[in-house]
């Protein structure tokens, strides 16, 4: 378990996770994480490859179909 400290990151506030916990998630500068609410706290967890792939997609359909997404929520 590790404990970190949230500091202030420009106009946001983050954390920053130390070496070793980011070599045993296998995770690097740039890799998306989620983070989930439970009723004992906060999970964080890596995102798969394929769901991060289907959000990229439905972020290019939003930007591209945008006109007819707020028309059709009219």
């Amino acid at each position: 378990m590790a404990t970190l400290k949230l500091r202030a990151i420009g106009n946001s506030v983050g954390m920053v996770l130390p070496k070793d916990l980011l070599a045993r998630m296998n995770l690097a500068e740039g890799d998306t994480v989620q983070v989930v609410e439970s009723g004992d706290g906060l999970l964080l967890t890596t995102m798969p490859q394929e769901t991060e792939a289907q959000l990229e997609l439905g972020r290019e359909m939003m930007k591209r179909y945008r006109e007819s997404f707020a028309a059709l929520a009219k």
